[in-house]
């Protein structure tokens, strides 16, 4: 586990869309994550995450990356097998608003990343 200060701790928001049609199995699956992939997704810096839906169709996600880095520790959670198995069946629930997107597992993103214009604790 890497050592961080408050300075080193990067704040990440997100959105992407909700099929209507998958609410109910999406709430669900959430509800019990798979072990694995919570794992993962400590083992990779990410701390306080919570994803929040606006009951129409925007997921929004927000996270804190406590790592020194990202792009390596993204890497590593998109080669284990069992998120990319969670990932294939959120995606099937998800319609990204990136352009040319097709899917968490591969480029371009699947969530959209969001600028983060205000902040105050």
């Amino acid at each position: 586990m890497s050592s961080t200060t408050t300075a080193s701790i990067r704040r990440i928001a997100q959105i992407v869309h909700l099929k209507p049609s998958a609410v109910a199995a999406y709430k669900e699956c959430h509800a019990n994550v798979w072990p694995e992939v919570l794992r993962q997704i400590h083992e990779c810096n990410i701390r306080d995450y919570s994803i929040f839906f606006d009951n129409e169709r925007t997921l929004f996600a927000t996270f804190k990356y406590v790592g020194q880095d990202y792009e390596g520790d993204m890497e590593r959670m998109r080669a284990n097998p069992k998120v990319r198995e969670w990932w294939a069946m959120t995606d099937g629930m998800q319609e990204s608003p990136i352009p040319r997107a097709v899917g968490s597992a591969e480029g371009p993103g699947w969530w959209k990343v969001l600028d983060e214009v205000f902040y105050t604790e």
